[in-house]
């Protein structure tokens, strides 16, 4: 009994497989015979063109609109009044800084002491001075001459050996920079103690395994690392005081915004006036920022052994890649020979 061959057989070896040719069509299911299609997110596209709008109607407007005075602007914003305002609020700033991370560090290291006593007497005066607004701690140093007339030195609750006018030795100066640096010192403390804290603890216990003094266990292993975490807040606190010199108006010191002040009160141009005081704002904020960016980079290096480039190596890469490709673009096109020429 004979029977007829299978169509299910095996093809011969060699034989083309239908629908599997040079020129055959892609399987349905073939990821290579998808199309690609970009993703489009409208919802961001129409939040662009938004934003772009406002921002073009409020630059349209400080260039068009005549009540920002920008003539007026120009005659005083590099006005001796105002760079002489400047100065003095960079000398407030400056010394409140100084010395108010310098007394901070140091209640800093007395609120983490084991002693009760420093503990309290830091953690009191955090608290009282954090507690009470920058504007009555400089009103009440600017009368500190009504609470005592004469400031003296001698044996405590004994006899005075030398003794002075208060007046005479605390100006309004002096009284402005003891209240920024008091003030200062108590935010300063809880910064400094927050970056001490972040630092592993066994660092400190390794140290003192191998016989280095506690000082320097704190000079050279403790501090360096705190540093990175110090120095974001700190930064960020040093702007906010840079601002917060403003306050002192009160006491009738020359800086930026009292002479703002003074100046409009007398001419009427309130808003051009208030535009120069925000511009010095702007520009000191900015040179603060700078300067942070950078100590951050330096103090980032035992953690980071490739920090990215810094917008000025940015710069020069991207002009050595211009300088490159136009190098290139200049070259004359040697043509190759053809293989096999010997001549």
């Amino acid at each position: 009994m004979s029977t007829l061959p299978s169509t299910t057989d095996t093809a011969p070896p060699g034989a083309a497989t239908p629908g599997t040719g040079p020129g055959a069509p892609p399987a349905p299911d073939d990821p290579a015979s998808l199309k690609v299609v970009p993703a489009r997110h409208y919802a961001r596209w129409v939040a662009a063109v938004a934003v772009i709008v406002l921002v073009a109607q409020f630059a349209h407007g400080l260039a068009t609109n005549p009540v920002w005075e920008w003539g007026v602007f120009g005659d005083y914003v590099l006005s001796e009044t105002i760079v002489q305002a400047v100065w003095v609020t960079l000398q407030l700033t400056a010394y409140a800084t100084v010395l108010g991370f310098l007394l901070g560090t140091v209640l800093a290291f007395m609120r983490l002491s084991r002693s009760p006593v420093l503990q309290t007497v830091a953690w009191t005066y955090i608290w009282i001075f954090r507690s009470i607004p920058m504007i009555v701690q400089l009103v009440f140093w600017f009368n500190l001459s009504a609470l005592y007339e004469e400031l003296g030195f001698g044996i405590p609750f004994g006899p005075v050996f030398w003794s002075v006018d208060s007046n005479s030795v605390i100006g309004t100066m002096g009284a402005a920079i003891i209240g920024l640096t008091l003030h200062q010192a108590a935010y300063a403390a809880e910064i400094v103690r927050g970056g001490v804290i972040a630092v592993d603890h066994g660092q400190l216990e390794a140290a003192a395994a191998q016989g280095i003094p506690r000082l320097r266990q704190i000079r050279r292993i403790v501090l360096p690392q705190a540093m990175r975490a110090i120095l974001p807040t700190a930064g960020n606190e040093i702007i906010g005081l840079l601002k917060g010199t403003s306050v002192v108006y009160v006491m009738s010191i020359g800086e930026l915004f009292y002479q703002v002040q003074v100046i409009y009160g007398r001419n009427g141009r309130v808003i051009p006036l208030l535009l120069v005081a925000t511009a010095w704002y702007v520009v000191l904020t900015s040179l603060l920022s700078v300067a942070q960016y950078y100590v951050e980079r330096r103090y980032a290096r035992g953690a980071n052994r490739t920090p990215p480039p810094t917008p000025i190596q940015r710069a020069r890469r991207f002009l050595r890649t211009l300088r490159a490709a136009a190098a290139q673009r200049n070259q004359p096109v040697i043509p190759l020979k053809p293989l096999g020429d010997s001549r």
